[in-house]
């Protein structure tokens, strides 16, 4: 990302903090791990909150087409970024929350295969949460939700999975993103409040795998005392 990118994000989240993700750009490698769960075939793929176009960039590279992507930014500032920046894509300024309505405001009708998503909705108050995901739960029609997020545990809280019929499943863990990210997948299915962790769980870090081996030191002392 160039410095303008970055000042440009600065200046979006000093705006409205609760509405921007961070004030770092998304890395390459959680660009790649969000596009590696759209899955092939025709329709849309919806992205929301844009930001400066790191997670646009890195679904575009792999390999949606431009004019199969729609892009909602709710920020005028960063909206017009998108439209500079890729010209094939349509980019929306709107509210997420209001995607059914802003998709046929701009004609855009028939399947979405994905829905992307960079939006924090840890920061967001339930209720904003749940408009969000309702919208984009409705708009998806049965195709992946993928949403990526720093906390450590699933983005949604289990009572609105359940709600909303989906289940969960983290799919890959980032470190190299600043702040470490988890991406997340959020499919309908018959058994909507399971979640799962990772598929390929990562290996645990210096500190983890000290504690580990303290542990396993501490227990094989208490058995010779004991």
């Amino acid at each position: 990302m160039s410095s303008a990118d970055q000042w440009l994000l600065l200046r979006a989240w000093l705006r409205n903090p609760l509405s921007v993700a961070a004030i770092a750009p998304s890395s390459l490698a959680l660009a790649r791990a969000m596009a590696s769960q759209v899955p092939m075939g025709p329709g849309w793929t919806v992205e929301l909150g844009g930001g400066t176009g790191s997670i646009t960039a890195g679904l575009l590279a792999g390999g949606v087409a431009p004019c199969d992507l729609v892009v909602v930014e709710r920020d005028p500032t960063l909206c017009h970024r998108l439209r500079s920046r890729f010209p094939e894509v349509r980019v929306l300024l709107g509210d997420a929350s209001q995607l059914e309505a802003l998709l046929r405001e701009h004609g855009i009708a028939g399947p979405v295969r994905a829905l992307v998503s960079g939006l924090p909705l840890l920061s967001m108050e339930r209720e904003v949460q749940r408009a969000i995901l309702s919208a984009a739960a409705a708009t998806a029609g049965g195709g992946p939700i993928v949403q990526f997020t720093y906390g450590l545990t699933c983005p949604v809280p289990l009572p609105l999975l359940r709600r909303l019929g989906l289940r969960a499943t983290r799919t890959a863990r980032i470190w190299r993103n600043l702040p470490p990210a988890s991406v997340w997948r959020f499919e309908t299915a018959a058994n909507p409040v399971r979640v799962l962790l990772a598929q390929r769980p990562a290996a645990p870090d210096a500190v983890t795998a000290g504690a580990l081996r303290l542990a396993r030191v501490a227990g094989l002392r208490r058995r010779k005392t004991g």
